[in-house]
């Protein structure tokens, strides 16, 4: 069915709404769709927050220990089945889980949603859709009886929290108190939160190697972007350079043992030792590929490398390590393709290879702002590349 061609949801309660939007697009939008939902989300502030209150309380699974979830899973089996008996309709507000309204309406409509689901969807997808919403089902359990027994996991502050960096040009190598050693890259940013039953860490921008401790009781989470990388132990590497050209997305390549790699839209991807995975900007999952261990974070060994890399993007990379004092005499240039490895601590080596390596002549043109020697890279007179 196309949302946008009915609006018999319009009559529902603004929670149920926003639950049938939440669960259709899990499923894929068409244009057309997508279109109806952002006009809805447009109506007004409150769809909104309707919306992305779905959003966060799927995050918010994704956080429970699988003991929780398991418990959870038990208390929504013995709800359903006695919804079986006694209907939505019938059920009194005291017979709803949790103790305060809102949890007792979020109930009722979760119930109401589940059961319109084939009229929603259709069979074809009903069983998928089902599942989401069982899953959605487990948090509204959850918001009512982990709140009567005062277990809140999610909510519950971190036992350890601290933000790390490592400034332009240097490396920082960090061990957290559960063992795990994150080592980062120039120009890195990332928090990290370590919980009861779980450990966090949000990579603001860079680089890193993480070196997890194995612990099953708590799962280990990178959340670079929109992408979110799942650990128990193992050694891999991220980046994120969001608004960096021809880096903005986020790389993963595992060198020890197995990560999921999770996007938005996207069924989450398993990587294995000797494997990476790119997004772009938006978080969309490409192809999971074969990477040499020489090709796993290179930097470790202060080494930059570019497979036919546009030289602005190139200039732009070691840009990330200090200031190059390198400019292009012509935009144009920054279009001729790079191959090589360089250590970034010495852009000397760098500049003199430039002329063997592609149709370029460096010229000294005076001082950079820090009074240092400025280098122009500018065309060389060969033919097919004007000045």
């Amino acid at each position: 069915m196309d949302f946008s061609e009915d609006d018999t949801h319009l009559h529902l309660p603004l929670p149920e709404q926003a639950l049938r939007w939440w669960v259709r697009s899990q499923h894929g939008l068409s244009a057309q769709e997508q279109h109806a939902l952002d006009q809805w989300k447009a109506q007004s502030p409150a769809h909104q927050q309707a919306y992305a209150a779905w959003q966060a309380d799927w995050q918010a699974l994704d956080q429970l220990s699988p003991v929780a979830v398991q418990h959870l899973r038990n208390q929504l089996a013995h709800d359903l089945a006695a919804e079986a008996v006694c209907p939505p309709q019938a059920q009194t507000a005291a017979s709803l889980p949790g103790h305060r309204s809102h949890h007792r309406s979020a109930w009722a409509g979760l119930h109401a949603g589940w059961q319109a689901l084939p009229q929603w969807l259709g069979a074809a997808s009903t069983r998928w859709a089902q599942g989401a919403v069982a899953a959605a089902l487990v948090l509204g359990t959850a918001f009512g009886v982990m709140e009567v027994v005062g277990w809140s996991p999610w909510q519950s502050p971190p036992q350890f929290a601290q933000a790390f960096a490592a400034p332009q040009g240097q490396q920082t190598q960090v061990q957290l108190p559960d063992g795990s050693l994150l080592r980062l890259d120039t120009s890195t940013q990332l928090n990290v939160a370590l919980y009861a039953q779980r450990r966090e860490v949000r990579l603001a921008q860079g680089q890193a190697m993480f070196q997890v401790q194995g612990d099953a009781a708590r799962p280990f989470d990178v959340l670079a972007g929109p992408v979110r990388i799942t650990v128990v132990g193992t050694r891999f590497a991220v980046r994120y350079t969001p608004g960096m050209a021809g880096y903005d997305g986020v790389r993963v390549a595992v060198e020890e043992g197995r990560v999921q790699v999770a996007a938005p839209g996207a069924a989450p991807v398993l990587l294995k030792a000797g494997q990476q995975v790119v997004t772009d900007a938006a978080g969309t999952l490409g192809p999971v590929v074969a990477v040499p261990p020489s090709g796993i974070a290179p930097w470790r060994a202060h080494r930059v490398s570019f497979d036919d890399t546009p030289l602005s993007q190139a200039l732009a990379e070691l840009g990330r390590y200090g200031p190059t004092g390198i400019t292009l005499q012509d935009p144009q240039l920054g279009a001729l393709r790079l191959t090589g490895t360089f250590d970034p601590r010495h852009l000397d080596n760098f500049v003199r290879a430039l002329p063997r390596v592609l149709p370029v002549r460096v010229v000294a043109c005076g001082e950079d702002r820090g009074g240092k020697e400025a280098t122009c890279i500018d065309a060389a007179e060969v033919a097919g590349v004007g000045r």
